[in-house]
């Protein structure tokens, strides 16, 4: 009798996708990966929080089929750096502290109120937050013991975990970093650098000008102090003729006298 041997943990397939794309429209795209770089930037400086989006999370070690893709999740204790999914028992059993999903029309509320909340809710998530812009639905559920129990106001809650504001202007959702600053989409960023730059560059000019002015003042300052120094040259000289024509005039004077000739009669 031949025995059947079972898988080992080592031998269980993982799969990297769950096949689904990970926006159904650019807006669900836009919103997703401005939460995610946002996040990211806000914890550039800490190595240890990782921020992923739509990456496969397995919980439950030897489990394959118990998995989730948040559209973004953070995970506060781990090191940055590129997975091809998480594995909860290999990430020293940290489970994502705070999860987003960006609702598009074909999620259905079961999907996104009850079977992924139940998830995140089993899982150990402290931080739940769902925003449907089709439906202008901001939601959010925060642990307490053993169950995420929802916030009863996101406009102008603040995540404990991560401190980040939620607000919903114009019905769309805004969130803001703890220093008060807004999240920007991509090509925000790209305009605001566009803009720095652009700044930067006009200083320049302007700094370029006031160089060639003071050049300017200062070349018309020595021009102005080259001629005061002719103009005192050319006095000097004319009072040294004066000088020595006088001089030549009484030499004259008194070789006209050695001689008994009065100078007078000649008007020296």
């Amino acid at each position: 009798m031949v025995q059947q041997l079972q898988p080992t943990t080592d031998d269980i397939f993982y799969p990297e996708s769950d096949g689904k794309p990970l926006a159904d429209n650019t807006l669900q795209f836009e919103l997703i990966t401005t939460i995610k770089y946002g996040l990211e930037a806000l914890f550039k400086d800490d190595a240890n929080v990782f921020v992923a989006g739509d990456l496969l999370w397995y919980p439950e070690q030897g489990q394959p089929k118990i998995n989730q893709a948040p559209d973004v999740m953070v995970v506060v204790g781990r090191p940055k750096g590129h997975r091809r999914s998480y594995k909860t028992w290999v990430e020293d059993n940290l489970n994502p502290h705070v999860t987003f999903e960006i609702a598009s029309e074909t999620n259905t509320i079961k999907e996104l109120e009850e079977d992924k909340l139940k998830f995140y809710q089993n899982h150990g998530v402290e931080e739940y937050y769902l925003y449907d812009p089709n439906r202008t639905k901001l939601k959010g559920w925060l642990r307490s013991a053993e169950k995420l129990e929802p916030i009863p106001q996101m406009p102008g809650w603040v995540s404990p975990r991560l401190g980040i504001r939620f607000e919903l202007v114009a019905s769309q959702l805004v969130l803001y970093y703890p220093n008060g600053e807004r999240f920007a989409t991509y090509l925000e960023i790209i305009e605001l650098k566009d803009l720095a730059q652009q700044q930067a560059e006009l200083e320049r000019l302007a700094k370029e000008q006031e160089r060639q002015r003071a050049e300017q003042a200062e070349e018309a300052l020595e021009q102005a102090e080259e001629a005061l120094e002719l103009e005192r040259l050319e006095k000097q000289q004319a009072s040294q003729r004066a000088e020595q024509a006088e001089a030549s005039l009484q030499a004259l004077r008194s070789q006209l006298k050695a001689k008994g000739i009065d100078p007078e009669q000649f008007e020296l």
